[in-house]
């Protein structure tokens, strides 16, 4: 393994002031944090004439494909190209993410997961996010309203064996029929159980999470909205505190003033960042596949033909230079935003931090926060 020192860059944590600083990275971890670091490495990256900021690198918790490829393709090639296409937006880990299928197409996809080998030059596969098919056929959007099913801890399991224990966040309607003791059950077992595709009321959305649901998914997509006598899941997920909110900011999924009001009551710790993006993401606009139903990719976004938003084509990296330009915020709290949060949710104790002994995953940015460079377990795998 290579070693690799950045020299007079500024450090950014979500809990500290931002310090100009060295970073030594040896054996895929941060060995040492600190000033003027006389130590020899193989990589050196020299910061002092520009104007550079490093961050952990970024963890997409909610990502269906991109580069042409989707993790529901069940390829070997998919989650590769999927994982060495990411590197380039800043995001060093993600969730594989499934969509609701027919249950033998959900298998074939765990399985091709639980084979998955992460190469040294491509962003880590963390674990699935289940999406579906235990979702609402009222909130549907792009998920196939025919093979949505009422939550089963069996068939969770049987999917959890196939997956080798690799689901770690699921996205549930909890007032479906077995929904709570679904939502408990998981909760047990240390999933992120994440309200989403659900057209609870305040009420039954108040239950979930006194049964454990910790997360909603893409905030006022496919939820019950917003009303000042039924506060719906909207209402209620925003001003839950045991609650973090995904969210997709391309403008296209939510309004600015809507990520703005987001930000403001649920406030960076509150907040993960997530692109939702399906295969067309980096490619050309265009028709494109997702699920076997046809999306139209435009400038408007990605579409199925009846108008549904079908997933994004956002990267992870403009994610977070557009909720900075609607809302203000500092480098620390968008470091909470695109990293922290996600790594404490999946209770990562390496990753979403800059300091001794953490993953060396981490992100170079310039003042326009552009991503520079991308390292990945201590590889340098992205060159701006």
């Amino acid at each position: 393994m290579k070693t690799m020192l950045i020299s007079n860059i500024t450090i950014v944590n979500h809990d500290q002031v931002e310090f100009i600083g060295d970073l030594f990275l040896k054996d895929g971890k941060i060995e040492k944090v600190g000033q003027n670091l006389l130590v020899e490495a193989d990589v050196r990256i020299d910061a002092s004439s520009k104007e550079w900021t490093v961050v952990p690198g970024y963890i997409d918790m909610h990502i269906h494909g991109s580069a042409g490829f989707d993790v529901m393709d069940a390829t070997e090639e998919a989650l590769r190209g999927m994982a060495y296409s990411l590197v380039k937006e800043g995001t060093t880990s993600f969730l594989a993410t499934t969509m609701t299928q027919a249950i033998d197409a959900i298998d074939a996809a765990l399985e091709n997961i639980a084979r998955f080998v992460n190469h040294a030059d491509e962003a880590e596969l963390l674990g699935v996010h289940l999406e579906g098919p235990f979702v609402s056929t009222k909130r549907g959007g792009a998920q196939p309203v025919e093979h949505m099913i009422v939550p089963s801890i069996d068939q969770f399991n049987k999917w959890q064996q196939l997956s080798g224990n690799q689901i770690k966040q699921i996205t549930v309607a909890p007032e479906l029929s077995n929904g709570l003791s679904f939502v408990e059950s998981l909760s047990e077992q240390g999933i992120v159980v994440s309200i989403g595709h659900s057209d609870a009321t305040v009420v039954e959305v108040e239950q979930a999470v006194k049964s454990g649901v910790r997360q909603a998914t893409h905030l006022f997509n496919q939820m019950r909205p917003f009303h000042h006598r039924e506060p719906g899941v909207v209402g209620a997920v925003l001003i839950e505190e045991r609650v973090k909110t995904e969210i997709i900011v391309d403008f296209i999924h939510c309004h600015s003033d809507a990520v703005k009001m987001a930000y403001l009551l649920k406030k960076s710790s509150g907040v993960i960042l997530i692109t939702d993006a399906m295969r067309a993401k980096g490619l050309a606009n265009g028709d494109y596949d997702l699920g076997g139903q046809t999306v139209h990719v435009t400038e408007q976004g990605a579409h199925l033909s009846n108008g549904a938003l079908a997933g994004s084509v956002l990267t992870m990296d403009a994610a977070v230079r557009n909720i900075q330009k609607v809302a203000g915020c500092s480098l620390q709290e968008l470091v909470a935003m695109s990293s922290f949060n996600a790594a404490k949710q999946l209770n990562l104790a390496n990753k979403g931090y800059i300091a001794e002994g953490f993953d060396a995953d981490l992100v170079i940015l310039d003042k326009g926060l552009h991503v520079q460079k991308t390292i990945c377990r201590g590889n340098l795998v992205f060159e701006n």
